[in-house]
């Protein structure tokens, strides 16, 4: 692919990250939600110190990759929950790996030590993805939470950033 660059979001990006996200949610594949997303609340993510990073290809977003907070205990501050979506016409051909080892590397600037999710059991192809980038599924939560009536199973994926596993780190 040609063109293609991956950077640190801004609120800017918001409305294209949002209508990513918005497909994501329709699709039922990738998350519990069920409500779209304005470009406000998206904006709403922007702050503190947890990494977005969006990866682009011929001057168009084309996925995103999030970090927010896992638990308020202080002793969680180094842990971050992450979400990763591409938008429909690029899936299947390594956009979601590329932003997501652009978000670890951000995640690790940030300090972070760990960085965890929930795949739906059945989405295999995002649970490859993450194993390709160093996850390692952890568990399965059963009958998580319900979507559309059904209730639905979820893999545990956890990605340890060892640079920031020494004393004293974050």
């Amino acid at each position: 692919m040609s063109n293609v660059l991956t950077r640190s979001a801004t609120v800017a990006d918001a409305e294209a990250i949002a209508a990513i996200y918005n497909q994501g949610i329709a699709d039922r594949i990738a998350t519990f939600e069920t409500r779209p997303r304005t470009a406000e609340e998206v904006a709403g993510w922007f702050g503190d110190r947890f990494p977005i990073v969006v990866t682009i290809i011929n001057d168009q977003i084309v996925a995103f990759a999030a970090t927010f907070p896992y638990r308020p205990r202080d002793c969680y501050a180094g842990i971050a929950e992450f979400s990763v979506y591409v938008e429909r016409e690029w899936r299947g051909r390594g956009i979601g790996r590329l932003t997501m080892l652009a978000l670890i590397e951000a995640a690790t600037h940030a300090g972070f030590w760990k960085l965890l999710s929930r795949v739906f059991v059945e989405n295999t192809a995002s649970r490859a993805m993450l194993a390709s980038v160093g996850f390692r599924e952890v568990g399965i939560y059963e009958k998580h939470a319900r979507l559309d009536g059904h209730w639905r199973d979820v893999v545990i994926v956890e990605r340890l950033i060892t640079e920031n596993l020494a004393d004293g780190a974050v």
